[in-house]
């Protein structure tokens, strides 16, 4: 499922590719969007993932793989930081994946008697961060309430400005009529899920859903000190004040320090998609 060895800026944009396929496939599938022929089946140590294939006989799911091709297209320039969501009218659901772009620079090695210079991050740190963010959002997905049956699914991308043209759109992709604040349909919960840092990316995933929606008595990821915030140890995202609109231009929510673009205010979306096929 991941590279052998992740020390190469390609390297890791395979990672990073596949970590976004297999949470999209794992968000679509968990939420009972599409038929069972729609996945292929990958093991990822003890945990069965389900991975969206091109399925001709449903639309959607065909649809939805045009789309993750389009923001890979976007990944590869290094234009992209993109969010994923349910639409039904307002925002019933909320899915983000920010993304930066490192330059890599030699680290000192403090510890040594000898000023050696030394690679960044381990391939297997990276993996095992990997495996708990994907573990992560499957058992997330598993404290969700259903969804309605009559949603609409989309996606929308926001672009860095110094290195995005003005005309550029990602196949399958346009430009977002709309850019200004979504309104959320009920009452805004975020679940952190976390993240994976490569010395030349970084992805990080946020959900946000209804209150309603969350099994709170079955869910073991809650923040103590925080009524309305989930966790996991370790996955790092900052917190952010709570509120009914969702600003486009802000859910790229706080991260560390990376040396990358500033934000550009430029958004893509597709079609909408209805989602008939849903199983």
């Amino acid at each position: 499922l991941f590279p052998e060895s992740i020390t190469t800026e390609q390297q890791s944009l395979v990672l990073v590719k596949r970590l976004l396929a297999v949470s999209v496939s794992c968000i679509t599938y968990m939420r009972g969007l599409f038929p069972e022929s729609s996945y292929g089946t990958r093991y990822l140590d003890d945990l069965c993932l389900k991975i969206l294939r091109e399925d001709k006989s449903c639309l959607g799911s065909l649809q939805i793989v045009k789309w993750i091709q389009g923001c890979f297209d976007a990944l590869e320039k290094q234009y992209v930081s993109g969010f994923f969501t349910f639409f039904n009218g307002t925002v019933i659901e909320l899915y983000q994946f920010k993304f930066k772009y490192k330059k890599k620079v030699p680290q000192m090695d403090i510890s040594s008697n000898h000023r050696e210079f030394v690679t960044g991050l381990c391939s297997e740190d990276v993996k095992q961060a990997s495996r708990l963010l994907l573990r992560t959002l499957y058992l997330l997905l598993q404290d969700l309430g259903p969804l309605p049956n009559d949603i609409t699914l989309t996606m929308k991308l926001l672009y860095y400005n110094d290195v995005t043209p003005k005309d550029y759109q990602p196949p399958g992709f346009k430009e977002d009529a709309s850019p200004g604040d979504l309104l959320f349909g009920g009452d805004p919960f975020n679940l952190r899920v976390g993240s994976v840092s490569t010395d030349f990316h970084l992805m990080k995933v946020r959900v946000t859903t209804d209150k309603k929606r969350v099994r709170k008595a079955d869910c073991n990821l809650i923040q103590k000190n925080g009524p309305t915030e989930i966790s996991h140890q370790g996955l790092d995202c900052e917190e952010e004040e709570e509120s009914t609109k969702i600003n486009l231009l802000n859910l790229a929510f706080s991260q560390e320090e990376v040396i990358g673009p500033e934000k550009k205010r430029k958004v893509s979306e597709p079609e909408k998609l209805p989602l008939n096929g849903r199983k």
